[in-house]
């Protein structure tokens, strides 16, 4: 995901935006880039690669009081410094951009005709151009860019500025997150607090169509049109090292309390009103997922277990064929390969040997085997997955420092999420999903209120050996997730299987020394689910429910219901996740394991 900072002060802004970028890393970006006001002149500097590369362009000496600064995901064009931000307009505006603008090839064909020239492939080009014809008739810099985002589609984060405004910067957005900054003598502007927390604590949280005019001595925040809003001063209590646990016992509860903001982080920018953007993964995504006749998802350990619930939905709502394959065994068989296949991958590394190994494998086949293109969901980008595969989509958790992957695999679930819209056909469906997706974060926020509950519940775990998961339908794919994170982190044999399959062998280990955990959203198979609770009960079996808090089950003698705030069914099965992934732990932390890093575990798997 792109990175914006941007700064007024009264002191030399450049080692401020060059740290601002740093902590903006964890994000993917594959170049990077400066332009600094200085005695009404635009100062640019761009480097593909590392930030370090761009700081090795600057030098030590770099006047301005006044900059935007920026780390850029290629989406539209390829990566080279052309493409790189910030995007200049005749030398008087500069421009650093997060999102999509999708009408920019209409708009590239006007200013062009009104004679501006073009230098890179990029959509962010075309928002220079367009605030700069705007400042060509006199609009003030604010002004301007007031009147180039009405004519925007898609979603943007925007951060300008003008040669000749030497304290000026503006900045705005829809569907990109971006804050403010608050200083003594000093503002500032970033895509994530963690950019700025070395110079200030104290932020606005930009809401959607918000515009913030800013000098070293005041801001603004305007709506759409014009009016000012009256946005509240915040005062973060967020640790400056994103890689640091803070006030957490360990990365892995942290990193369980970070998804409402990482689900938030994977859907921001790729959202419409009333749709999701297939160009969020790449220019020319739309027309080829539209070519798209089946799915295969090859994944390994948690993240086949995120392909797992795709299938589900990709079925059922795409009514497309969608096989899951484990990495590891799918180029040791001959698989069939319906025409036009989109091959997906799933990685929380990018490196996962056997992932790499069956994309090869796919690629290796050729044209003709019915392959259409290959798309890779990664949470790191430069890495092999990314780099050999056609489109990429960035599930934007940040640094996973614990070994039992929790965000990166929810994220995976948000990409396939949307996957499921962008190959889908019905747009009153599209519709309904984005305000699925965007109600995911609070929802996660709810279930984590849990957290203390399910503390107490997992005593119940600590001296027993053997636990039984268990789910329907998409939910199957969850206890199969809640098994393997129990058995990952406290050494507690663990076992799923879906609820239909107790009576064809699973009840016969079923007794009061084996705690059975199930999952019961209120769908179509609750009452399924119920009557597999049943067989459990009747056969001394204790039971742990995670229901939906309007499915009428309630804890009783041998049953034990932990209420879940209602979700949609469309993204069910990340709201439930969370609560498997908190039993996990704090079955861990009660057995005194190595949470962070268990034995013979590592993050990324390089070896067959």
């Amino acid at each position: 995901m792109c990175g914006i900072v941007g700064a007024s002060a009264q002191r030399e802004v450049a080692p401020i935006l060059l740290e601002g970028l740093r902590r903006l890393e964890y994000r993917g970006y594959d170049s990077a880039g400066m332009a600094l006001v200085d005695h009404g002149r635009i100062e640019r500097t761009r480097a593909v690669g590392k930030v370090a590369a761009l700081a090795e362009r600057l030098g030590e000496h770099n006047p301005g009081t006044l900059g935007i600064a920026h780390t850029r995901w290629a989406t539209h064009g390829g990566v080279n410094e052309a493409n790189a931000h910030p995007h200049v307009s005749n030398g008087r505006v500069a421009v650093v951009h997060n999102g999509i603008i999708e009408n920019h090839e209409a708009l590239r064909s006007r200013l062009r005709d009104a004679g501006y020239q073009f230098d890179s492939e990029t959509d962010t080009e075309v928002v220079a151009h367009l605030i700069d014809s705007y400042r060509a008739d006199g609009s003030s810099l604010a002004e301007a860019v007031r009147r180039a985002v009405a004519e925007l589609h898609g979603a943007y984060a925007l951060a300008v500025v003008a040669a000749d405004d030497p304290e000026t910067l503006v900045a705005t957005r829809r569907g990109s997150p971006l804050v403010l900054g608050v200083g003594i003598g000093e503002h500032f502007v970033a895509s994530d607090v963690a950019a700025l927390l070395p110079v200030t604590r104290r932020f606005v949280y930009l809401e959607e169509g918000d515009m913030v005019t800013l000098t070293p001595d005041y801001f603004e925040v305007t709506d759409a049109d014009g009016r000012v809003l009256d946005r509240p001063v915040q005062e973060s209590v967020l640790s400056i090292e994103a890689t640091e646990k803070g006030a957490y016992r360990h990365f892995m509860l942290k990193e369980i309390h970070e998804q409402p903001r990482a689900l938030t982080d994977t859907w921001q920018g790729r959202l419409s009103d009333n749709n999701v953007l297939a160009s969020s993964i790449g220019p020319e995504a739309e027309a080829l997922l539209a070519r798209v006749e089946a799915v295969h998802i090859v994944a390994c350990g948690t993240s086949s277990h995120a392909g797992m619930v795709a299938r589900y939905w990709i079925e059922a709502e795409a009514r497309l064929p969608c096989n899951v394959e484990l990495a590891s065994e799918y180029r040791y068989r001959d698989p069939v390969v319906p025409r036009n296949c989109l091959f997906v991958t799933l990685s929380q590394s990018g490196e996962t040997a056997d992932t790499l190994a069956a994309l090869r494998y796919a690629k290796s086949l050729g044209e003709g085997a019915g392959y259409l293109a290959t798309l890779a969901i990664c949470n790191k980008p430069e890495t092999s997955l990314t780099r050999e595969s056609d489109l990429i989509m960035m599930t934007r958790a940040g640094p996973e420092i614990g070994v039992a992957s929790t965000k990166a695999f929810t994220t995976q679930l948000m990409c396939l999420r949307m996957l499921t819209a962008m190959i889908g056909r019905g747009p009153d469906r599209a519709e309904r999903v984005v305000g699925d997706i965007r109600g995911v974060g609070s929802a996660v926020e709810r279930v984590l209120e849990l957290d203390s509950a399910i503390s107490h519940l997992a005593e119940h775990f600590v001296d027993k050996q053997h636990a039984l998961f268990l789910g329907r339908g998409p939910m199957y794919p969850i206890a199969m997730e809640g098994a393997l994170k129990l058995k990952e982190i406290s050494y507690l044999h663990a076992e799923a299987y879906a609820a239909g399959e107790l009576k064809h062998g699973p009840l016969a280990l079923v007794d009061e020394d084996m705690p059975v955990v199930a999952v019961a959203p209120n769908n179509e198979w609750l009452e399924k689910v119920k009557s597999n609770l049943q067989e459990v009960r009747a056969r001394g079996g204790k039971l742990y429910v995670f229901a939906d808090e309007n499915s009428g089950l309630e804890t009783e003698p041998g049953i034990t219901v932990l209420d879940m705030p209602h979700v949609p069914d469309t993204v069910a099965p990340i709201a439930y996740t969370i609560p498997l992934q908190l039993l996990a732990y704090h079955v861990a932390v009660a057995k005194g394991t190595d949470v962070d890093q268990p034995r013979n575990l590592a993050k990324s798997v390089t070896v067959e």
